[in-house]
């Protein structure tokens, strides 16, 4: 058995929340429910539940301002966020898992299976997630990389380039160093592609501050900053060539 607290300011989604756990997972027991920082507050220093069930936004604050009263909290943290594409960019470029409401039982269910054996996110990460939420206007500064065995934290401007391995992606950075990141490049394109990213080849995705020229011949290509070449596809060279004239005017 499994214990549980739920914190989620809207009574209705409180109660849906509640009543699915009730019905489809009896492995969880609610132990207690809030609806704003202060209960949170209150209820978390009397009960440490196994999983928390914590919504971002409160009347009071925030799930952040819980977490921050709290920085040794050991409970498992389900995030549970309203359908919006700022929130799911945030929850990415966090590498944090959510849930988005309107949920399915099985998002839900996924969400609970992965919290029994989810590593708790750093500070760091948190903060990424954080600062992301609260400015989803401006450019995040960084991002959090699932790498096989750990999860590291790197600044957009040291990304160089990403290239497809298979079903992964390899990030090359401005030390030279390499990551390997257990997701698709066409996951980290479409995250990307807002922030001066453009994927100019199946397998290439490139940081468009890193790039020194474009050469023509041979097909086309990118000569890097680093001393890379990096080819692009023939529907790309004219993006590429629109982007980068605008980016020397």
């Amino acid at each position: 058995m499994l214990t549980a607290i739920i914190v989620e300011d809207m009574p209705d989604a409180l109660q849906l929340l509640k009543s699915d756990l009730e019905t489809n997972h009896p492995e969880i027991k609610i132990i207690d429910t809030a609806r704003s920082v202060v209960e949170a507050a209150k209820s978390l220093r009397t009960n440490v539940p196994d999983i928390l069930f914590l919504d971002i936004m409160l009347g009071d604050g925030t799930g952040f301002d819980v977490l921050e009263i709290f920085p040794e909290l050991k409970s498992k943290i389900i995030f549970v966020t309203a359908s919006d594409e700022y929130a799911i960019r945030a929850f990415k470029f966090a590498a944090i898992d959510y849930v988005l409401k309107p949920y399915s039982n099985e998002e839900l269910a996924q969400a609970i299976s992965k919290a029994k054996e989810q590593i708790q996110p750093n500070k760091e990460r948190l903060n990424i997630l954080k600062d992301t939420l609260s400015a989803p206007e401006q450019k995040p500064d960084k991002i959090s990389l699932h790498t096989l065995d750990k999860i590291i934290i790197v600044s957009l401007d040291d990304i160089v380039r990403c290239e497809s391995d298979s079903n992964n992606t390899i990030f090359y950075l401005q030390d030279g160093q390499k990551v390997f990141v257990t997701k698709t490049l066409k996951y980290f394109a479409d995250m990307l592609k807002n922030y001066q990213f453009l994927r100019v080849h199946q397998s290439h995705l490139i940081n468009l501050q890193c790039i020194s020229a474009f050469i023509k011949a041979d097909g086309g290509y990118l000569m890097l900053k680093n001393g890379e070449n990096v080819p692009v596809s023939v529907r790309k060279k004219v993006e590429v060539m629109e982007i980068l004239d605008r980016m020397h005017r």
